[in-house]
């Protein structure tokens, strides 16, 4: 049975300002695709025209915009993070009950409250600690020696590695992999001599880590995920990297390792960012940059080659790989030229 809340009453939870009849709603919606009972949000005027036909029952939507609808509607400072909510709301995660599968293999040394939920076919290795109300998913592999905060979920097949420490209110997607080492090898004589990968993986409170990334433990000292991090899938993040309290990475991004990222970053999906590098906080790098240097100043950076037709994207590789000698060839005219004015 769907879950209704009156908007009188979702006002009561969350906040915001009324502005007509007082609809009751049972889910979130598209403006395009929103019907009965369903509620929408307005962010952006180039969706004027959806808004004008919407069937939504009701519209979220900001101070400054509040007479573009005669609709039912929600006033809202960020209408964008109130819809959020209020689909989390409506929307209430799984309850799982408590306790502890058959199937599961646990570490005689672990600690493990009633409260937490360790789901079918999960092993857990020596010496865990488990806060309250930890959810171990469906083949979880735990190694030993972890310590998992408080209300902290991981999904399906999730492999923490040995001395990984996870803060409170975690969530991992299935596939994460926590703490595997680094890529580090010598070369001697031609052959590569493996390099033991002996720190840790931290990651503290309230990080999101999506389906399949990838975290390495650190080298010598530890690979740090700070507070608030929302990482999303197929993340690969390098040994001995930092990444600093509320940043937020797409998709398919490459950390190489020993690089710092600081605090509300917004790295774009398949960005790569080469190691030892420093990026200031609150940096933003667009969808497909390639980082190769220190950032040491908040602001937007983008290198992306527009996309064209295979054979002109063949001239123009040809033409980029001349632009040394065309340079050199400007220079030397330029001086020719001094010389003739002179």
């Amino acid at each position: 049975m769907r879950i209704r809340y009156s908007l009188t009453k979702i006002i009561s939870l969350l906040g915001g300002e009324l502005i007509g009849n007082d609809e009751e709603i049972d889910g979130v919606a598209s403006l395009a695709n929103a019907g009965s009972r369903k509620i929408s949000f307005f962010v952006d005027n180039k969706y004027s025209e959806l808004l004008q036909s919407t069937k939504a029952s009701a519209i979220i939507i900001a101070p400054e915009n509040r007479d573009l609808t005669s609709l039912p509607r929600i006033i809202s400072e960020n209408p964008y993070a109130y819809f959020a909510k209020l689909s989390d709301l409506l929307n209430p995660p799984r309850i799982y009950e408590p306790g502890i599968d058959g199937s599961a293999i646990i570490g005689e040394t672990s600690i493990i409250p009633s409260s937490c939920t360790i789901c079918a076919n999960s092993v857990i290795g020596q010496d865990v600690k488990l806060g309250e109300g930890v959810i171990i998913g469906p083949g979880c592999i735990i190694g030993d020696d972890v310590i998992i905060g408080e209300g902290t979920n991981l999904q399906s097949n999730v492999v923490i590695y040995d001395k990984t420490v996870i803060g409170k209110r975690c969530n991992f997607s299935a596939g994460v992999v926590i703490g595997a080492d680094g890529f580090g090898y010598a070369n001697e004589h031609g052959k590569w001599i493996k390099i033991p990968q002996i720190g840790r993986v931290i990651i503290e409170d309230d990080v999101d880590i999506g389906a399949n990334t990838t975290v390495d433990r650190g080298a010598l000292d530890d690979t740090i995920i700070k507070e608030g991090v929302k990482l999303d899938n197929l993340i690969q993040v390098g040994h001995n990297c930092k990444i600093g309290a509320h940043t937020v990475i797409a998709g398919c991004v490459g950390i190489a390792g020993s690089t710092t990222i600081g605090s509300n970053c917004r790295i774009g999906g398949a960005a790569m960012i080469l190691g030892h590098l420093n990026i200031a906080e609150g940096t933003t790098i667009s969808p497909g940059t390639m980082i190769t240097r220190t950032i040491s100043k908040s602001q937007t950076y983008t290198s992306i080659m527009p996309f064209q037709q295979h054979d002109s994207w063949l001239k123009t590789a040809a033409t980029i790989r001349k632009l040394n000698d065309m340079s050199e060839r400007v220079k030397q005219l330029e001086i020719e030229l001094s010389k003739l004015k002179s």
